[in-house]
């Protein structure tokens, strides 16, 4: 058989239904052979471990376990949705306090069990903040760590998908960026739909400008509008373009769509969020957005947003101060 890596993949919060359509997925994929399920929950873990053997996937070796340890050890590459999902009337920010601890607790046992890992991605909400505690108590470098931002991107592909009745292949470089939530900056002025500039086609006949707004709150409440029609949080979507994240840290195809990445420079600091990355085997590598002013500024507002959500984890007491954190991670300036 003919797999990506023969390397080890761990799927954290493999019990859930995210982490079970991850595993399936690399499995479908070929991504490696050795792929371990984690999960403190052990007669679900049991259930999906069970489900999968009844695939028969040749050639593979699947593992299960309850104990962080025998997970974390000696994976390569690790995939964690195991915080609290998203239930109807909360927003992400409503888990950051649960979320935020359990992220600590993550990065630490990567730094103790793992601390030659390649590469991880972190999808549990607030992805942005649940991913740079990650970070911090993990020693990894900033390039090792990404977080689920392109399911708004691919949202915003969908939504003008099917207001134009065209293939959504026909919609290029349909961007969001900046946070993970409500507070997400949606750009029009990278996107073409059918090899046309989108801003041109905002405020005519074709695309009125209150279509766009209306557009643009559906996006940003994507997630909303799934949990409304299925009862519970979106997980196909985000188990299948965070397998395609990891397998392009693992040396597939690079994953193009802006994903959450650490952040320091001279416009935004110490924060993770969403950028136009690339994610290749050499981790991942970004460039700030370029848009309209009025684009810019909703950048910056998302950022501000971020900041606060950052600022509250820091008095909760699970981050240290920004200005010790390098003592915490010294790959962190």
């Amino acid at each position: 058989m003919n797999f990506l890596t023969n390397e080890k993949l761990t799927i954290v919060g493999a019990a859930g239904m995210i982490g079970s359509n991850m595993a399936q997925t690399a499995l479908m994929m070929k991504l490696t052979p050795n792929i371990c399920l984690y999960d403190p929950f052990g007669p679900a873990l049991e259930g999906v471990a069970e489900e999968l053997f009844h695939c028969a996937f040749e050639g593979v070796n699947i593992t299960y376990t309850t104990d962080v340890k025998e997970a974390l050890t000696g994976a390569s590459y690790i995939v964690s949705s195991g915080g609290a999902a998203r239930k109807a009337g909360m927003t992400r920010e409503d888990l950051l306090k649960g979320n935020a601890q359990i992220a600590e607790e993550f990065g630490k046992n990567v730094r103790e069990y793992c601390p030659d890992v390649k590469h991880i991605v972190v999808i549990f909400n607030p992805a942005d903040i649940t991913g740079l505690i990650t970070l911090l108590y993990s020693g990894l470098k900033p390039s090792q760590v990404t977080t689920l931002a392109a399911l708004d991107s691919t949202r915003l592909q969908s939504e003008l998908s099917k207001y134009f009745h065209i293939p959504a292949a026909q919609i290029v470089n349909s961007r969001t960026y900046g946070g993970h939530g409500e507070q997400m900056a949606v750009y029009a002025s990278t996107t073409k739909v059918d090899g046309k500039p989108l801003t041109e086609l905002i405020g005519t006949e074709v695309l009125p400008e209150k279509e766009w707004e209306d557009m643009k709150v559906r996006v940003i409440q994507g997630g909303k509008n799934i949990i409304d029609l299925r009862g519970r949080s979106s997980f196909q979507s985000p188990a299948y373009i965070s397998i395609e994240m990891i397998a392009a840290a693992m040396g597939g195809k690079p994953f193009t769509w802006p994903a959450g990445t650490y952040v320091n420079d001279d416009k935004f600091q110490h924060i993770m969020m969403a950028m136009e990355t690339t994610i290749t085997k050499d981790g991942v590598s970004y460039k700030e957005p370029q848009g309209t002013p009025a684009e810019q500024k909703e950048l910056e507002e998302s950022y501000k947003h971020l900041c606060t959500l950052r600022d509250e984890v820091i008095s909760m007491g699970v981050l240290p101060p920004v200005a010790d954190w390098h003592k915490l991670n010294s790959n962190i300036d």
